[in-house]
């Protein structure tokens, strides 16, 4: 492997200004809010996903007095400034919020006002008020933006964050001290306006920034406006200086590094899914490399992460995993990766003893969420694709933020107790507690083959209904981007990859799942579904449609087990492998011996894997369809008119010989089969392995016994 430098990083450029004035001007209040929201949670150095928080008093006519009222519409809890719609705002009445004083017994019991924010509510509004609410509600402005930007944290970050603030906006911009979000919080924001009448915002120290206007225009551009200043001031400052310490590392090329993080991902997989299984994500972005091959890397994230958001998402700190890109150790540091994953374990359970207080919640999860590896990249673990793909864009953030307060000053990480307090804050567990139950395969991760066809799909949708992760490989590679188009539609663009793969290639089947350990982390079911099917009398039957039928039906599903096998012993978290085979393999039919022959092997090769898999919990069983026809590739071609005319039949007529073939006399679906794939695969059938379910409507010969 060659080791070259990380790429350059692309180039600060302004945050444009994105308001359509004509466009606003047909807007109401409550719409110019949305529409502000929007646009400022379209780019991440603005904020983070799910980071930062708008609002806007409003005058409205209040539904039983019919008088008009000031209400405060502030984004809920848990949404995001750039999806939310109209109805992810609370709606509040603004004299029921400034009542609120009244009650307020103190900063020790400020945790006790979000039990009264449900008494403010305005129009019955069933969108839950978050915890910053006090902090738009007592600034004495229409309309406030609170946003995450990389550069104000950065800024708010270092050891003389206040005297920054002061030099880089005088006294446009204020400063405050680190104070959990909260009801206190709120009453400070409002003392600062009330001393500062002039003030176009406020830092909050670790946190992030604040700003004002009367105008929801004005807000916005505000907002641009200082972000962009702090950035050109950063630009100045840091150029020609060493960042993070210098270089100690330098970068392996792009395939070297997937190809170790393609090993270390699925060991890591099976290590921190023990309460649930987790999913992965890879980044070797600039900015990461940067930071990872960096002399500072691991005193800087020994440091832990400054403003809330990224820690809540991150953990407090990193896993640094112990691998040296120049020697390429990569064997030595999966040996070792036991006593590091063990070791953070034990410094975070130690955190939390040193940290909690008589009512804090369990200790939860140990494992780490990120790792950052020399000279590769980062990785991150969370309980699905999404969550581990934001996990890794908000320690992009906190690289950034890392990077501008320690390159200007030095960088200081939120104090341990200040974040064990956010971490274990008893609203935040509230909140998780009211997180709706996991589906069945959350957290899972299949790979399907044959994917592009009738019973691929259908499986592919079925798991995804159940909350899984999807690898669809086909040989088609047209064929496999409109299923992924259609899937990725209706499920997320994070929850479904495609690969083009040719069961019978052993390289291309080792690469396959090498892009599935690097999309998703590992695995835990394959569905080897690819098949072909001919017809011929025996002495019609040449040797090379023989073999290929041997090839795609017997050695590719060989192929695809045995790598299967190879990630589901790594991992050491059990699996599931599905054969979809055929009725043919246990009845024969006339004028299709290669077929029938191959699937044979096939469902013995399934018996041969439930034996050799059951000691490390990897079950395997198979699901025999029967004349599927509908939205199946097989029978689209010369299939369909040899078996037509086996049987006597025109094209038309087959699908009903078969249903009356049957014992059932129903018709056998895509979706049927994928019914039982999903059985197989989920935990509905823990403790079956070896079986055989025939999903073809009934057929004597085929009966297992």
């Amino acid at each position: 492997m060659t080791n070259t430098p990380a790429e350059p990083r692309p180039q600060t450029t302004a945050l444009p200004s994105l308001w359509d004035d004509a466009r606003a001007a047909t807007m109401t209040e409550p719409e110019k809010l949305l529409y502000r929201s929007n646009l400022l949670g379209s780019d991440k150095r603005i904020t983070n996903y799910g980071g930062g928080n708008t609002s806007a008093k409003v005058m409205e006519r209040d539904p039983l007095t019919g008088q008009m009222v000031e209400v405060l519409w502030v984004k809920g809890s848990g949404g995001d400034v750039g999806s939310i719609r109209m109805d992810g705002f609370s709606t509040l009445y603004m004299d029921k919020l400034r009542a609120l004083k009244g009650v307020y017994r103190g900063v020790e019991f400020e945790d006790e006002m979000v039990g009264y924010l449900p008494h403010c509510t305005f129009n019955l509004n069933p969108r839950a008020a978050s915890i910053d609410t006090p902090l738009h509600a007592y600034v004495p402005k229409n309309h406030v933006d609170h946003m995450h930007p990389d550069a104000i944290i950065a800024i708010a970050a270092a050891k003389n964050s206040r005297a920054l603030t002061q030099q880089i906006f005088g006294s446009e911009i204020g400063w405050l001290p680190w104070k959990k979000p909260g009801y206190e919080l709120g009453l400070w924001l409002e003392d600062f306006c009330l001393k500062n009448p002039e003030a176009k915002g406020v830092v909050l120290e670790s946190h992030g920034l604040f700003t004002w206007d009367d105008d929801a225009k004005t807000c916005y551009q505000t907002t641009l406006r200082i972000i962009n200043q702090a950035m050109e001031w950063f630009a100045t400052e840091t150029t020609g200086k060493t960042i993070f310490g210098g270089q100690k590392h330098a970068s392996l090329r792009e395939d070297d590094r997937r190809a170790v993080a393609a090993r270390l991902m699925p060991a890591i997989r099976g290590m921190v899914s023990g309460a649930q299984h987790m999913v992965g994500h890879f980044d070797d972005q600039p900015a990461v490399l940067d930071f990872v091959n960096a002399a500072g890397m691991a005193p800087l994230a020994a440091l832990g992460t400054s403003c809330p958001d990224h820690f809540l998402r991150t953990k407090i700190r990193p896993l640094v995993v112990d691998f040296d890109p120049a020697l390429n150790n990569i064997d030595a540091v999966l040996a070792g990766l036991p006593a590091q994953v063990a070791a953070y374990r034990a410094d975070y359970a130690a955190y939390y003893d040193r940290c909690k207080h008589p009512d804090s919640p369990p200790l939860r999860d140990p494992n780490a969420v990120v790792y950052l590896v020399p000279g590769v990249g980062m990785i991150t673990f969370a309980k699905d694709k999404a969550t581990a793909r934001i996990s890794g864009e908000f320690y992009v953030n906190a690289i950034n933020v890392m990077r501008g307060a320690s390159t200007v000053s030095d960088y200081c990480g939120l104090p341990e107790q200040e974040a064990f307090d956010i971490e274990y804050w008893l609203l935040e567990e509230a909140k998780l507690q009211r997180m709706p139950k996991p589906k069945a395969l959350a957290g899972r991760v299949a790979f399907v083959t044959g994917g592009a066809g009738g019973i691929g799909s259908a499986t592919a949708e079925r798991f995804l209904q159940e909350g899984a992760c999807v690898m669809l490989a086909d040989i088609d590679a047209t064929a496999l981007e409109a299923v992924k188009a259609n899937l990725a539609s209706r499920f997320g663009a994070d929850m479904v990859r495609v690969v083009q793969m040719d069961v019978t290639d052993e390289a291309q089947v080792t690469a396959a799942y090498a892009q599935t350990a690097l999309a998703f982390g590992g695995l835990d079911i394959l569905v080897s579904n690819a098949g072909i099917a001919s017809s011929a009398p025996i002495e019609e039957t040449s040797l090379a449609l023989w073999n290929k039928n041997m090839d795609i039906l017997s050695t590719g599903y060989f192929l695809v087990s045995r790598e299967a096998f190879k990630c589901f012993r790594t991992q050491g978290i059990g699996g599931s492998v599905v054969f979809v085979a055929s009725k043919n393999g246990l009845a024969a039919s006339p004028n299709a011996a290669a077929y029938c022959t191959a699937k044979a092997a096939e469902i013995h090769l399934a018996r041969c894997l439930a034996l050799e898999g059951a000691e490390a919990g990897i079950r395997v069983n198979v699901v025999n369809p029967d004349a599927v026809l509908r939205g199946s590739k097989i029978w689209s071609g010369e299939w369909l008119d040899q078996r037509a005319s086996t049987y006597g039949k025109d094209k038309e007529g087959l699908e009903e010989m078969y249903r009356q073939r049957s014992m059932l006399k129903r018709s056998v679906l895509p979706e049927d089969i994928a019914e039982g794939a999903y059985f197989f695969a989920s935990d509905l059938s823990a403790k079956s392995t070896g079986n055989i379910l025939n999903v073809d409507a009934g057929n004597v010969q085929a009966f297992t016994r």
